[in-house]
């Protein structure tokens, strides 16, 4: 992967783009993708969507959603300590200590999330599980009404940036879940967009919001486009970590290319052109059964109107929903090079009906 690709990767993480306040991130999308696209446009709900060659068929929409789990100012004490919402699914034992940013109208504003020191926890209840009633965040403010002169009941608020290469092509991050997903179709437009004369389909690239707190933008986007094929890219849990049971949760590593979803929530049609054109490509991939509709964009886009051929493309990620979640970039250009290969050899020959 190129250095301008990384460099668009990391601007992209480290803008912030908590669930429902989505717009930084969604600028730096569409900026981007104004050199790979016919068209791009908005909705009502928020959703970017990239397009080339519209008047072609079929269509397919590639789903990477942008938005991230974050927190939102619910309660201002009147000492002047915040209290919060979440936005999508935390571990809430391990939010206590790190920086936030809260994302304001006049800026961003540091805070750190504090709870009482472990020192003077009773001996229950340090057994207990924390609750987000029990933390706050600090922001050095003196009472409540030099914090109101900064921030506003619902303003957003996520973890602070922390983009950074590990060893052996891992990097880590806060929110590769999901904008790793836009990173990838945004790759996968732009390398479709350099043999357009040649693109037999229409393909629509779309960087979905909303996700985290229930496929919200997956639902109106896929509405609006009606896809023929509709393949959501997102992250799923490596398994290669200590204490993490192959047997219930699946053999999935990191480094050994994107996973294939086989299951109910899948075209089989879809899942079987995926295996076959990374085969023929050499291109790594791991297959992962799932059994029920996934918590996932793909499962909104199977649904729409009367059903579209759907498929799921993730990539293994260490640490979900957390400051340090890990992917490698490997497998990250395994899933572009699939992507970009499966949406070139698709022509108005292919039928997934099944």
């Amino acid at each position: 992967m190129n250095k301008t690709s990384i460099k668009f990767l990391e601007k992209l993480m480290k803008t912030p783009s908590p669930s429902g306040y989505e717009e930084e991130a969604r600028k730096v999308w569409r900026n981007h993708m104004e050199l790979f696209s016919d068209t791009i446009q908005g909705d009502v709900h928020g959703n970017s969507i990239a397009v080339i060659n519209e008047q072609n068929a079929p269509r397919i929409m590639l789903a990477g959603h942008i938005d991230e789990i974050a927190f939102q100012v619910k309660y201002i004490s009147k000492e002047g300590y915040i209290y919060l919402n979440s936005l999508g699914g935390f571990d809430t034992g391990i939010i206590p200590g790190r920086k936030v940013r809260i994302h304001t109208k006049k800026g961003d504003v540091l805070g750190v999330v504090g709870r009482k020191a472990i020192h003077l926890l009773k001996q229950k209840d340090r057994e207990k599980a924390t609750k987000l009633t029990d933390i706050c965040v600090d922001i050095g403010a003196k009472d409540k009404k030099e914090v109101e002169k900064l921030i506003e009941i619902g303003d957003p608020m996520t973890y602070d940036n922390n983009f950074e290469k590990l060893r052996n092509g891992l990097y880590t991050s806060r929110a590769f879940d999901d904008k790793i997903g836009a990173f990838i179709v945004a790759e996968v437009m732009k390398n479709v967009h350099k043999k357009k004369a040649a693109f037999k389909a229409s393909l629509y690239s779309v960087a979905t919001v909303q996700e985290e707190v229930g496929l919200r933008g997956a639902y109106t986007s896929a509405y609006g486009i009606n896809p023929d094929i509709g393949i959501a890219i997102d992250v799923t849990h490596a398994t290669d970590t200590p204490d993490v049971e192959a047997k219930e949760h699946g053999d999935i590593k990191i480094g050994k290319g994107a996973t294939i979803t086989r299951g109910p929530n899948i075209n089989s049609r879809v899942f079987d052109l995926l295996v076959k054109t990374a085969r023929k490509k050499k291109i790594p991939f791991q297959i992962e059964a799932e059994g029920r509709p996934t918590g996932t964009d793909a499962n909104a886009i199977q649904i729409s109107r009367a059903g579209v051929a759907t498929a799921l493309i993730s990539i293994p990620c260490r640490y979900m929903h957390t400051f340090t979640e890990v992917v490698s970039i490997d497998d990250v250009q395994s899933s572009i090079d699939m992507l970009t290969a499966f949406c070139l050899g698709i022509n108005d020959k292919h039928n997934f009906t099944l």
